[in-house]
């Protein structure tokens, strides 16, 4: 059977559901939010929050938005990882674009998923930070761990204030929790891999 209203056949419209449904659940859950006070901050009644997270509701376009405003979140998150059971292969050619998905991922710089998806316990990325690329002035700060290794380049990593120069074969680890910002002062693009757990969203 399809959907009279989406055109999408409904086991696979049903199986969307849930999965948005288990996002927003966890998600409030790892904010340490109630139902009540999530639905406060997006502007919706807690009846239908109730209902998306149990998989019960077809929320459209601006109710996401809503939801992501309320969890503080890009609303291109809900829009990944919902194409079925991935492949544990990504290809080079076939990266997902993270561009305004997760928290980091601001700027000039680019950002693609080198993981099949962000539903694991850690996340990777490829990143070319060119040259000019600057985050100071929104430090990043959120739970978890982080690890870097520089490819090719050079960048300038800081933890809550203090330099660190990367150069290619540098690696770096630290806690999110830490306040952290990049620069990219130099002439070329900055090539890195950066590791994630929990998956920075």
């Amino acid at each position: 059977m399809t959907d009279t209203k989406t055109g999408v056949p409904s086991a696979s419209l049903n199986g969307l559901l849930a999965a948005v449904g288990t996002l927003v659940h966890s998600l409030r859950k790892e904010k340490g939010m109630t139902l009540a006070q999530l639905a406060e901050d997006a502007g919706l009644s807690p009846a239908i929050v109730s209902q998306i997270e149990r998989g019960k509701a077809n929320p459209s376009f601006i109710t996401l938005a809503q939801l992501a405003h309320g969890l503080e979140i890009p609303v291109g998150r809900f829009f990944l990882g919902h194409e079925g059971p991935a492949s544990p292969v990504v290809r080079g050619t076939g990266r997902r674009n993270l561009k305004g998905v997760t928290r980091e991922s601001v700027g000039e710089a680019a950002h693609e998923l080198l993981t099949p998806d962000q539903n694991g316990l850690l996340e990777a990325q490829w990143i070319v930070s060119p040259p000019g690329h600057n985050t100071s002035e929104t430090p990043f700060r959120h739970s978890g761990e982080e690890f870097g290794i520089i490819l090719s380049g050079k960048i300038d990593i800081y933890l809550d204030g203090e330099r660190h120069i990367l150069e290619a074969g540098d690696s770096i680890t630290y806690a999110s929790t830490v306040p952290h910002w990049y620069v990219n002062r130099y002439e070329e693009s900055c090539v890195a891999v950066w590791v994630s757990t929990p998956p920075a969203r």
